[in-house]
């Protein structure tokens, strides 16, 4: 793995956005994940070292998250940006086509790069979102988005991951530990908090959640499609993601009994099917 750095270009300026790659076999195909909301590129390690063996692993940090620039106008956090700022990434790791892995906001992004006309999306996995974003679960995240708490050691880092995600105790302590050094930064004082900009949930929290309809995107991709679902999830309702197996590129789907939103990608059980469908 190496860390890498792009300048791409925004209203505001040029910003710095950090990638982590993984080069794989040579002449491998190319593998972009994408993370949520309040995350980073760090949530994909593990599934990245795995799928390493087939695919060059990309895992960029969007504008405000991990080791990416902060944006001086936190109204620029929005998808029309980061739908830019990927196609510059996708441009500098001059391939004509890709495969991407969206977990819930960077699934979003996957469904809106897959449905745009000449689009390089080969093959699309999202996860634990879908073609209706449910307004339970954006009340929820809402409730959170853009909080700067401090952590007095990454030990309580973890524990607050641990209690927040449902299906959490199925994973090891050393996993929980990884994915919450990973989420955060330790601050001069050797404390730790949240790797991101508070100022991305600004304009989260412009208006009171409704559920959001991406039904219009979902129909337009034509690409092979794999969902992955939460069984427990508040975001991507059970009625939705069967739906998405009907309607748009009529995706396959898999739930993982007992997790909520989202599901980690961090085990085996969960990166194989995955794995399986995009070598498929």
């Amino acid at each position: 793995m190496r860390q890498r750095f792009l300048s791409a270009l925004g209203p505001s300026g040029f910003h710095n956005i950090a990638y982590r790659e993984w080069p794989g076999p040579a002449a491998a195909p190319t593998l972009l994940c994408v993370h949520g909301l309040t995350r980073n590129g760090r949530d994909f390690d593990i599934a990245a070292e795995t799928l390493s063996a087939h695919y060059r692993v990309i895992c960029p940090d969007m504008p405000g998250r991990g080791q990416s620039d902060n944006l001086p106008d936190s109204a620029r956090y929005n998808y029309g940006l980061y739908l830019a700022d990927l196609a510059a990434l996708i441009a500098r790791l001059d391939v004509e086509s890709l495969d991407w892995l969206g977990t819930s906001m960077g699934g979003v992004l996957g469904m809106m790069m897959a449905a745009t006309p000449g689009s390089p999306v080969r093959r699309l996995v999202v996860n634990d979102i879908g073609a209706v974003v449910a307004k339970a679960g954006l009340e929820r995240i809402a409730g959170y988005v853009g909080l700067d708490p401090t952590f007095d050691s990454l030990d309580a880092v973890a524990d607050v991951m641990a209690a927040n995600f449902v299906g959490s105790e199925k994973l090891s302590r050393a996993t929980i530990l990884g994915l919450a050094e990973g989420a955060s930064r330790q601050r001069p004082d050797g404390r730790y908090g949240w790797a991101y900009d508070p100022h991305i949930g600004d304009a989260f929290k412009a208006a009171p959640p409704q559920d959001v309809d991406l039904w219009a995107v979902w129909d337009r991709i034509s690409c092979p499609t794999l969902v992955l679902r939460g069984g427990v999830s508040d975001i991507l309702s059970a009625e939705v993601a069967q739906a998405m197996t009907r309607r748009g590129p009529k995706a396959k789907l898999i739930t993982f009994a007992g997790i909520g939103h989202a599901p980690w990608l961090a085990s085996q059980d969960q990166i194989a099917p995955m794995r399986d469908f995009l070598l498929g």
